[in-house]
Formats: structure tokens, C-alpha cells, sequence
């Protein structure tokens, strides 16, 4: 069964993996959602569904024909993710009495955790690094002309409402659970939105925090989601040296985009004693990757200029 973060730090004792995942989920629209399979071993190969069966009327006596959906098999990797937090034991010991020096150290190198896994989340690519997991633009291949790539046009084009709900339409099987975009794609929604006569709408998230809707659908802004991609000939070539963004619409779940994570998911390693300095060490570790079981359950929109 698939977890989130949040319910893994519900099951979990230790007080420092619960401060750590708090900061991590706290401001991350990505990992509030993203449920994990918890799987053995350093990976999980699955028949990833590419087309959908279908479906045909028939009349008495007609030779019935046989449909059924399209699979490739692919592996997903676990990958080592994190870093160690160092303490110096005298400011440890001599600043206490005015803060938690130590929470202090673990939390920033959670935040930087949260960071890298967002910047991942969109960008990681196994084939210019074989230590990282493949994003979600690798995922959903915006370099391809598919179903799932919604050209905003040739070279880009200023976002409208239709570009959006083409963009929705493109995912099938049910919503999206999350349109994930830039600031400046949602600033640009949000005024379509008023200059239709309506404002956006507000939510509750899972934390309790409110979050805006389109369509009844969770916006996620995520400051990875870069506004200088070039597309050419209605395909993203480059995530820099151009004006463009990307709008992805996601479904999460087992059967769609899902986490994978080792059993232990995030771990805090008190590593101890240092023997050349007089410092305490923790390491945060996630043994993580991405599996995106069917393709149509994700869709980019591309060129998306202000």
C-alpha cells in the first residue's frame, strides 16, 4: 500500500524523523500528495500501461475482436538521496541556553533535502546522471510530440483558459490530483481567472493551509519549474535560454505517478562522535526514485509564455 510522508511520520517514534519530515512536507505542494510504495530491494521493474484498450459494438452473429491495453516494462531504481548535518559540540554546548543549535543544523539540511527532491521531481534525468532518478519531464517525455504534450504553440504562446483545460482533458482515467507550474503561470491563471469574471478557488490543504483550485483542481507552485525553457517545432528542446514554461498535470496513486521508497523511507542516521573534530553527526538518507505506471495519467503544457 502506497504512503505519504505525512502518514509515515504519524507511524514513526522518533522525534527528530518527525521534525524532519514536518519540514520537509511543510511548504512542498509535491510531497503533501506523493504517496510512496515501500518496496525491497534497489528496484521495482513494472509494465507501465501506454494505451487503453477498446471497445466495439457488435451485432448478432459478428466475429468479436480481441483489444487489449498496450504495456512496456520498465525499471525504476532506487537512488541515493542526502547529506550529513555537522554540530560543533562547543556551540552545542555553550549557545543551547538561546537555541536548539542542533535542530537548527538537521533542519536546514532537511529544507535543502526538500529542495533537491522537488528539483529532481522535475528535472532529474538517469541518463546524464545514472545516480539520479528520472523526473517527471523525462516521465512524461516533453521532447516528443505525444497525447500527453499540449503544445501551447509552435514556438510558444501566451496561456488561456482552453490551454488549461485541454491540459486537463489530457489526463485520463479521472482529475488531476495537482496542476504543478511557476509562479509566474500562476500569477498568469489567477488574472485570466479575474478577467472571466472569476477568482480562483480556495481550499483547504492537507495540512490545513489554504491552497487555490482551478476546476476543483489543487494548484502547486514550485520555484523549479523554470520560465526560461525554448520549445521548437511545438517540442521543449532546452530548459534554459528561452521564455517558456510548463504547466504538468498530475495523477497521483499506485496505478498512476507514485513514489517508490525503501521500507525504512526517510531515515536519520546518528552517526556520532567525530574522530578529527569536536562535532556530533547525523545523515539523512532516502533511498527514493518515481514510477509513472501509466502514461496517460500525467500531460506537460508546453510554450507557456507570460
Amino acid at each position: 500500500m502506497a504512503l505519504t510522508l505525512i502518514e509515515a511520520e504519524k507511524l514513526s517514534n522518533d522525534v527528530l524523523l518527525q521534525g524532519v519530515i514536518e519540514t520537509i512536507v511543510k511548504d512542498s505542494p509535491v510531497l503533501q500528495v506523493l504517496p510512496f510504495i515501500q518496496i525491497q530491494g534497489n528496484g521495482l521493474t513494472y509494465a507501465r500501461e501506454s494505451t487503453l484498450p477498446t471497445i466495439a459494438f457488435y451485432d448478432g452473429g459478428d466475429t468479436w475482436s480481441e483489444s487489449t491495453p498496450t504495456f512496456a516494462q520498465v525499471t525504476s531504481t532506487l537512488k541515493i538521496m542526502g547529506g550529513d548535518a555537522d554540530v560543533d559540540n562547543y556551540l552545542r554546548s555553550t549557545r543551547s541556553n538561546i537555541n536548539d543549535l542542533e535542530a537548527a543544523v538537521v533542519e536546514q539540511k532537511a529544507k535543502a533535502l526538500r529542495h533537491t527532491f522537488e528539483q529532481y521531481f522535475i528535472y532529474g534525468d538517469s541518463v546524464a546522471s545514472a545516480k539520479q532518478y528520472d523526473g517527471i519531464r523525462k516521465l512524461i517525455d516533453t521532447g516528443t510530440a505525444s497525447a500527453q504534450v499540449v503544445a501551447a504553440g509552435a514556438t510558444g504562446a501566451t496561456l488561456t483558459l482552453t490551454m488549461v483545460d485541454e491540459l486537463i482533458d489530457a489526463v485520463k482515467g479521472g482529475k488531476p490530483d495537482l496542476l504543478l507550474m511557476s509562479r509566474r503561470s500562476r500569477r498568469k491563471l489567477q488574472n485570466l481567472a479575474r478577467a472571466a469574471g472569476n477568482n480562483l478557488q480556495v481550499g483547504q490543504g492537507v495540512l490545513g493551509e489554504q491552497v487555490q483550485l482551478y476546476n476543483g483542481i489543487p494548484i502547486g507552485v514550485s520555484d523549479w519549474v523554470l520560465d526560461t525553457h525554448a520549445v521548437t517545432a511545438s517540442l521543449e528542446t532546452a530548459s534554459t535560454g528561452g521564455v517558456c514554461s510548463v504547466i504538468y498535470a498530475l495523477r497521483f496513486g499506485e496505478g498512476a505517478l507514485c513514489g517508490l521508497s525503501s521500507p525504512e523511507m526517510l531515515q536519520i542516521e546518528r552517526v556520532g562522535q567525530l574522530e578529527t573534530r569536536d562535532a556530533t553527526r547525523h545523515r539523512i538518507k532516502w533511498y527514493v526514485s518515481l514510477a509513472l505506471f501509466s502514461t496517460v495519467t500525467c500531460a506537460a503544457l508546453i510554450g507557456v509564455k507570460d
